[in-house]
């Protein structure tokens, strides 16, 4: 369930919406309304409160209580540690905290998720961004090397995987099985991406089933070997593993394990030493510890230091930097795996995505990004964060895609004309990976979403975004062609992402809007005026013109420098 405070609304229209304010989220705010509401969200309760606030004490206001979030009306914001005073009324206590429960847990009261009930309409149509055939047309596949195959298409292969993979042309349907047998959860090694030029490319699947015995299998092997072959340049094929190298081995105990060197020849294994999902939730639970409700300023550095988050980070960074170039320098083609193949190996091989093709860094294209190696690759959204269950201390919950949206604006940060999003895209793309409001991150793999048509049932995250694209822009992106992002993954350059992170403390001076993006933004505004007047004009003094073969046909032709980037 989402919360919120008012004063929510702010004034500014654009001017495609209606006339009245607007959320940041996009939320219609109707004044005469008690809660502003999205259509499909109704009003289940509302009481008078007193808020205790650790920054202010007491503060009076109204709760409101729907089917998607818990709203507090009051005159003060940054309101986002919950704590309530309600007057005694028979048991009226009990009855809002169980409304509460019940609709900040739906799946625990057999209720859908809010994405199911959600009722917005917008002009663009989200699910429609990502297209695997047209994103493999768009690498150059199929090709000799490479095909496409189908055999997943009712899931009977891999529960986890799409329905479309690529695969070596070399390799038939039926070894595809043999080797799945020999994958955890059969996750088989099938491409993710190939180099335009050198034709190296990055595959990813899950650990080899070796166990304590070191089993073989002979198909596993081969099939290693005819990846390593689609490229004739190369004599061994790089694995990295994403975990550290005593976890791997431990995994060995439960039946996992590692490509050794006896039984892969033509391969080569490097392990990157980034700790598993226990690890990472610890971590961020001790980040949220130094940041809310007091950040000591004293001990600021070695409190965060303490949390390690920066260091798994730096980690993550460092792994996909690796696969990144080892594939650009034309050394090797890579596999990526982890122990199953859905948590750090998305990390690595969409960072290094990232940083070989400019395409993804684009607004669609990191959408494409996301929809490809996270959502249809089957990482556990809904273990990983938990949509809509009380269980708050499952094992399974981990904030690795978050962990991965933090690498990305550690880039952006470091490459700032890179990247066609800011930072206000990111934020929104976390805030909506645990609102429900969108169906774009519910369920743990596509053949789960396909069963539940969460594409015909809910609206996409994208269609937000897609609909006002110009608030999610950056405004110094320069485009760029084959352009590699090495970004610097040391300590001394990476930072805590404050306006993430801190930002509801309202005793933190928020990062301000750099100076000179603002008067660009400005600029712009200018310029789309000036442009506007002068079509204005244009058309009242058509009616004078005699001949219309005489009058410039745009503005563009009548100013040209106009068109001039600022």
């Amino acid at each position: 369930m989402a919360s919120a405070s008012a004063p929510k609304c702010n004034s500014h229209t654009s001017d495609n919406e209606p006339l009245q304010s607007m959320s940041q989220d996009g939320v219609n705010c109707d004044p005469s309304e008690a809660v502003p509401r999205l259509p499909g969200e109704t009003l289940i309760t509302d009481k008078e409160v007193i808020y205790i606030c650790p920054f202010n004490g007491p503060i009076k206001g109204r709760v409101y209580i729907t089917n998607y979030r818990l709203y507090l009306r009051s005159l003060e914001t940054d309101m986002r540690n919950l704590r309530f005073a309600l007057k005694q009324e028979g048991h009226s206590r009990r009855d809002m905290f169980e409304i509460l429960t019940k609709y900040a847990f739906p799946l625990a009261h057999s209720l859908p998720l809010f994405a199911f009930l959600n009722e917005e309409k917008f002009n663009v149509d989200g699910w429609m961004v990502y297209n695997p055939v047209e994103e493999y047309r768009r690498q150059g596949l199929p090709n000799h090397q490479w095909r496409i195959t189908f055999i997943n298409k009712c899931y009977e292969l891999c529960e986890t995987y799409p329905a479309l993979l690529v695969v070596p042309y070399r390799a038939s349907d039926d070894d595809l099985r043999r080797v799945a047998a020999f994958r955890s959860r059969n996750r088989i090694p099938v491409l993710s991406w190939i180099h335009p030029e050198n034709k190296m490319v990055i595959v990813r699947c899950s650990q080899p089933l070796v166990g304590m015995s070191g089993k073989r299998n002979k198909d596993d092997e081969k099939y290693l070997d005819v990846i390593r072959e689609t490229n004739r340049q190369i004599s061994k094929l790089t694995i990295y593993d994403a975990r550290p190298s005593v976890n791997a081995v431990a995994n060995k105990a439960t039946g996992g394990g590692y490509e050794s060197d006896d039984a892969y020849h033509n391969a080569e294994l490097f392990f990157l030493d980034i700790h598993n999902i226990h690890v990472m939730r610890e971590s961020l639970k001790k980040v949220k510890d130094i940041v809310y409700p007091n950040v000591e300023e004293s001990h600021w550095l070695s409190s965060l230091e303490s949390t390690h988050w920066l260091e798994h980070i730096k980690l993550v960074l460092t792994g996909a930097i690796q696969v990144a170039d080892k594939v650009s320098s034309g050394k090797s083609s890579v596999l990526v795996h982890c122990s199953d193949g859905w948590d750090r190996t998305a990390q690595l091989t969409s960072l290094a995505m990232l940083m070989l093709d400019s395409f993804y860094r684009s607004i669609e294209g990191f959408e494409i990004l996301v929809q490809k190696e996270w959502i249809s690759f089957g990482h556990k959204f809904a273990s990983r964060i938990g949509h809509g269950d009380k269980n708050h201390a499952d094992a399974d919950r981990s904030p690795i895609f978050l962990q991965f949206v933090d690498c990305v604006w550690q880039m952006s940060k470091q490459f700032p004309t890179a990247f066609e999003f800011n930072e206000r895209f990111l934020i929104t793309i976390l805030d909506h990976l645990y609102s429900c409001r969108f169906g774009t991150f519910l369920l743990n793999c596509e053949s789960a979403r396909e069963k539940q048509k969460v594409a015909e049932r809910t609206v996409s995250l994208w269609s937000l975004i897609n609909s006002n694209k110009e608030k999610f822009k950056n405004p110094f992106y320069t485009k760029e062609f084959n352009r590699v992002l090495y970004p610097v993954a040391s300590m001394r350059h990476l930072e805590l992402w404050v306006n993430y992170y801190i930002r509801w403390n309202p005793r933190i001076k928020q990062q301000q809007p750099n100076p000179v993006e603002q008067r660009y933004m400005e600029l712009l505004a200018l310029r789309d005026d000036y442009i506007k007047r002068l079509e204005e004009l244009q058309l009242a003094n058509s009616s004078k013109v005699p001949s219309a073969s005489t009058s410039p046909s745009s503005p563009s032709q009548m100013v040209p420098h106009l068109q001039t980037h600022f």
